[in-house]
């Protein structure tokens, strides 16, 4: 018995060491591509929506060499997240039935669309206001303006990523509340806690004022009642699969 436990494990590390293999293979590839598209993500960013009216400037000499860093890890790190979803799913395919492999397949898509939805929101909403912020209360100090673009980029995607990792929020849901480890009835019980805390993270990552606060916290929350929806309908579902068939008069 014990020697067979051993032969399993030593199977599934092996197959998960393949697995990893592959995605780190993926990786370097797409990184690669990505330090040969960083030119022109980087141009098309600076004429994006917001970076119109904003000079770039480097302020020491490895500065464009870690902005063409960074645009390519996050450019491979993008392209590999699907790859990563599937190969997570498909290590764990062997404990599922056919029913639920063919369930939690769809996460692998939707949570790529959630992803890049996320960022897209990041990118064309949110960030271009805080930008608008920034200027304005720096032109009200009668500051001279110089950007650097190393500041620029970490702004940037230190505004745009953790939004896109928010919008996964339904599907982490929904994938808790079929573990068991969330059910409608707490997340009914934590709702006010959850508006609470959503509104504050809202409030970080936006400006200080109203509509800026709007604009990112109601997203947020529609994001929390959608998850809890999708718990309800869950649960239902299994309850009224669980529920044992009338018998025949």
């Amino acid at each position: 018995m014990a020697i067979e436990l051993r032969d399993d494990l030593v199977s599934h590390l092996a197959e998960l060491r393949k697995r990893l293999i592959w995605v780190g293979a993926w990786f370097l590839a797409a990184m690669c591509g990505g330090l040969y598209l960083s030119p022109d993500i980087l141009l098309r960013l600076k004429r994006g929506p917001a970076g119109i009216a904003v000079e770039w400037n480097v302020f020491s000499f490895t500065d464009g060499l870690f902005v063409y860093l960074r645009c390519a890890f996050l450019f491979a790190a993008l392209m590999t997240l699907p790859l990563l979803l599937y190969h997570v799913w498909a290590f764990v395919r062997p404990g599922l039935t056919e029913r639920e492999a063919r369930e939690t397949f769809r996460y692998v898509p939707a949570s790529f669309f959630l992803f890049l939805t996320g960022i897209s929101f990041g990118y064309l909403v949110v960030f271009p206001m805080m930008l608008r912020f920034m200027k304005e209360m720096n032109e009200s100090l009668g500051a001279v303006e110089t950007y650097g673009i190393d500041r620029y980029f970490s702004f940037l995607f230190n505004v745009v990523f953790p939004l896109g990792a928010a919008f996964e929020m339904p599907l982490a849901v929904l994938f808790l509340t079929r573990l068991g480890l969330l059910t409608p009835a707490r997340l009914r019980h934590v709702r006010k806690y959850a508006y609470v805390g959503l509104a504050v993270v809202g409030s970080c990552i936006s400006p200080p004022d109203f509509v800026s606060h709007l604009s990112v916290t109601v997203p947020l929350l529609l994001l929390f009642e959608l998850s809890a929806l999708l718990s309800v309908r869950y649960a239902r579902k299994k309850a009224a699969s669980a529920s044992p068939a009338p018998a025949p008069g």
